[in-house]
């Protein structure tokens, strides 16, 4: 089954010449000329990767990107910024908010192929990466966590969080570390932010078999110790 791609583009021509590259490079095209309508195309359909310009009319890309990393359900959808914005604070500013490449007008509907083919293969991979320790599973692409099978409800901070302490388990993170691990961008925070989030994260845990998984190691930060096998 093709992959389907969801072009966000308000001039019609531009929004033509993307959707044929991608049609004739096989894969399935929804349009949508603001964010309005690609909300609605993301609501009704199975997309797979977004092809994002940076001005739209009623919610600039870059606005709309970041809402989307926050959120549960599209946090872990690829996403390729198109815009004629050169300077090297905008392509930082775009990745920063969380786009997977940055593609600059007028581009090259080979390349920009290219591009959307390397994106997929990497999201590809990343769906087998997957975290185990004890009862809890996660699965960084789909952003999913189990525990003895049973999926966990986890705000995306705490998600990130939790994942970088299950993938090293035994290991101790200073608040500092988990700041600049866990936070894209961590000025303006202070390590106070950590407990915060970590006790949120034991509140979401709690009642379930890896309620006990984040220790504190006072003075120092924090941790995941991996349980026993039960039975043994």
């Amino acid at each position: 089954m093709a992959d389907t791609i969801l072009v966000v583009e308000d001039e019609p021509a531009i929004r033509e010449l993307i959707a044929f590259a991608c049609e004739s490079s096989g894969f399935e095209v929804l349009r949508a000329g603001c964010v309005h309508e690609a909300l609605e195309m993301l609501d009704t359909h199975r997309v797979s990767l977004i092809l994002l310009d940076w001005m739209l009319p009623d919610l600039s890309g870059l606005q709309w990107l970041e809402q989307l990393k926050r959120n549960e359900r599209w946090s872990a959808l690829p996403v390729i910024m198109l815009t004629a914005r050169t300077t090297e604070s905008d392509k930082v500013a775009g990745l920063d908010a969380g786009a997977d490449d940055y593609v600059v007008k007028p581009f090259s509907p080979r390349e920009l192929m290219a591009r959307v083919r390397a994106v997929l293969r990497r999201g590809a991979a990343e769906d087998e990466k997957t975290v185990r320790c004890g009862p809890l599973t996660m699965n960084l692409a789909r952003f999913s966590a189990r525990v003895d099978g049973n999926e966990i409800k986890l705000g995306v901070l705490e998600f990130r969080m939790l994942w970088v302490l299950a993938s090293s388990p035994g290991r101790v993170y200073s608040r500092s570390q988990l700041l600049t691990r866990v936070w894209d961008d961590a000025v303006g925070f202070d390590e106070r932010t950590v407990d915060v989030h970590i006790l949120r994260l034991r509140k979401q845990l709690s009642g379930t078999a890896a309620q006990d998984l984040v220790q504190t190691v006072r003075g120092v930060g924090y941790k995941v110790v991996e349980p026993m096998h039960r039975g043994q």
